[in-house]
C-alpha cells in the first residue's frame, strides 16, 4: 500500500528564488499575433491623458504619451497575443535592473476598451519589492462600453493550472482581493501563500487577473479564460540571487475543481 509523502511547512528563508520557475513553465502555446503591425492605437485614460502606440512591425512598437506615468516617448520589443477574437494582450519591458518596468495591456477591438498594468520595482527596507498600477482607458472611437470593472466572479472557485509537464499549481479565490496559491508539482512544490489580488471582467468567462506576492517580489498580470480553459500572461519578478528582473511568460491549461457556496445559515443560532 503506497502513501503520499508528507511535505512539511517550508519557512520563508528556505524558499527558492524566482528564477527557479523559469525552466519549468515552458513557452506560451498561443502564438504571437502580427495583426497589430502597421497600425496605431490611441488610448485616453480616465484623467484625459493620451498614449499612442505605433506598432511598426509585429514585434516593435514606439509610443508617445502625455500621461504622468511612465516615459513620454520610447520604443520597445513587444508581444501581442490574440487571446480571443479581437481581444489582445500586449506585453513589453523597458529599462534595466531595478529600473525595469513591464507594461501589459488588454485591448478589446470591438469596444475600444483597454486596461493597462504597469509593474515596477522599488527598493524596500530590506530588499527589492514590486508594485503595479492599473490604468483604464478607451479609444477615441470607443462604443461607450464601460471600463473593465472589478469582478467577484472567481470568488469561491478552486482552479487547477497545468503550466507544463513538470509544473502545476492550484488557486483558491477567497475574496475579490485575496487568493491562495499552492504549488502541487514543480520547483516550488509544497509552497503556498495567500496574496493580494484583483480581478477585472473583460468578456464572458474572461478575466484580467493580477496578484502580488509578499515573500518574493512578484507582480503577475494575466488573462484567465474559463471558456477556453487556459490562462495566459506574464510574471514580472526580481531575483535576489542574480540581482536582475525575471520575466516569465504564463501559459497554462486549467480545470475548475470545484466552486464553494457557503450555506445561508448566518442568521441561525
Amino acid at each position: 500500500m503506497s502513501s503520499t509523502p508528507i511535505i512539511d511547512y517550508v519557512p520563508e528563508d528556505e524558499w527558492p528564488t524566482v528564477s527557479t520557475m523559469l525552466d519549468g513553465f515552458g513557452q506560451q502555446t498561443l502564438e504571437a499575433s502580427s495583426s497589430l503591425s502597421g497600425t496605431s492605437l490611441v488610448l485616453i485614460d480616465e484623467n484625459g491623458s493620451s498614449t499612442e502606440y505605433i506598432f511598426e512591425t509585429g514585434t516593435t512598437l514606439r509610443w508617445r504619451s502625455d500621461a504622468t506615468h511612465g516615459a513620454p516617448t520610447g520604443t520597445a520589443t513587444y508581444k501581442a497575443i490574440e487571446a480571443r477574437q479581437g481581444i489582445f494582450i500586449v506585453d513589453f519591458v523597458v529599462g534595466d535592473g531595478v529600473d525595469a518596468r513591464n507594461t501589459t495591456f488588454v485591448y478589446d477591438t470591438s469596444t475600444g476598451v483597454a486596461t493597462s498594468g504597469l509593474s515596477t520595482f522599488f527598493k524596500g527596507e530590506d530588499k527589492v519589492r514590486g508594485n503595479t498600477e492599473f490604468i483604464h482607458a478607451t479609444t477615441p472611437d470607443s462604443t461607450n462600453a464601460p471600463a473593465h470593472r472589478r469582478s467577484s466572479k472567481l470568488v469561491g472557485k478552486r482552479i487547477y493550472y497545468r503550466y507544463s509537464d513538470t509544473e502545476a499549481y492550484e488557486h483558491i479565490y477567497l475574496t475579490p482581493g485575496a487568493f491562495t496559491w499552492h504549488c502541487i508539482r514543480g520547483g516550488e512544490q509544497g509552497l503556498a501563500d495567500t496574496e493580494r489580488c484583483m480581478v477585472f471582467d473583460v468578456a464572458e468567462d474572461l478575466y484580467l487577473f493580477f496578484w502580488t506576492e509578499k515573500v518574493m517580489a512578484v507582480e503577475a498580470v494575466l488573462l484567465v479564460d474559463l471558456g477556453e480553459e487556459r490562462s495566459i500572461g506574464r510574471m514580472f519578478g526580481w531575483d535576489d540571487s542574480s540581482h536582475e528582473p525575471v520575466i516569465l511568460p504564463f501559459n497554462s491549461r486549467l480545470s475548475i475543481l470545484n466552486t464553494t457556496n457557503y450555506p445561508q445559515d448566518h442568521n441561525k443560532h
